[in-house]
């Protein structure tokens, strides 16, 4: 017969969810199912681009490209969404080739009718450059991401003879009603989280935002007043992956846990590795 923390290892573990409010539900269900006690309050807003005129202009001309790439999930629905709105039919991208970062890019891509060729060994965007490098020269390749992103794809790309177009899809921006509610919850001992997790850069620089940080490179002191810098020492910051690690060491924000896997299930399961490993605080 199993134990009990075996079939639950993170009982007794409070665990702050701060993706969007409509991407957070698959993340806590997991963590609950294993005994977490998850806390919701949104880092990251999403919304429409002020303009869709260049996707637009883009997807009118798919059949000027050979490559699609597709970054997140996010990018996936809402470049899907102007394909309907323009009246664009799966017959016009039938002949494009389609790399997505990551599964769950994959999957999103999958559902709705297409195959994807390449899916990087590691999901991050110097990968999807390996996988892609050998297979660009001479073609050419539509982007689509949100607003602020790491150049890393499009400027290797192009040094590899691509001729590459970057598209928003997407933007992402500090929910400012999320302030409130961060702060006192890092304020009651009794409410605090074990663990924070952090899927992306975007939700580092944002929970830094709200918690009180001017910018980047602020000084120690000055950075989240002396109240909130001790709750946070008594608390584990779990990162999706290196790149979101690098971010939260650039703003000073200690990783504790790294996944392996740059996945949610990564995540989680680099959650509960660490968990047993670390007593409750």
């Amino acid at each position: 017969m199993r134990k009990p923390n075996e079939v639950h290892p993170l009982t007794g573990t409070r665990v702050l969810v701060g993706r969007a409010r409509h991407q957070a539900g698959s993340l806590s269900l997991s963590l609950r199912s294993l005994g977490a006690s998850v806390i919701e309050i949104p880092f990251i807003e999403i919304r429409k681009p002020q303009s869709f005129v260049p996707m637009d202009q883009a997807l009118k001309n798919l059949k000027t490209y050979d490559w699609l790439i597709l970054t997140s999930v996010n990018g996936v629905e809402a470049m899907w969404e102007r394909l309907r709105k323009l009246r664009i039919t799966r017959r016009q991208l039938k002949h494009l080739k389609i790399a997505a970062i990551g599964p769950a890019t994959k999957k999103a891509i999958v559902k709705h009718g297409f195959k994807v060729q390449m899916v990087p060994e590691e999901y991050v965007a110097e990968s999807v450059v390996k996988g892609l490098r050998d297979e660009v020269k001479g073609k050419r390749v539509l982007l689509v991401r949100a607003k602020v992103a790491r150049d890393v794809i499009p400027d290797s790309l192009r040094d590899a003879g691509a001729t590459i177009d970057v598209v928003e899809a997407y933007e992402t921006v500090v929910p400012v009603k999320s302030r409130a509610r961060l702060r006192a919850l890092f304020k009651s001992s009794a409410r605090r989280p074990h663990v924070v997790t952090f899927t992306s850069s975007s939700t580092v620089r944002n929970f830094a935002d709200l918690l009180g940080q001017s910018a980047a490179g602020a000084s120690k002191a000055s950075k989240f007043g002396p109240t909130l810098a001790k709750a946070l020492r008594n608390v584990q910051f779990a990162s999706i992956g290196p790149v979101t690690s690098a971010t939260m060491r650039e703003l000073e924000l200690p990783v504790a846990i790294e996944a392996r896997e740059f996945t949610m299930g990564g995540l989680i399961r680099a959650i509960v590795l660490a968990r047993y490993a670390e007593p409750l605080v």
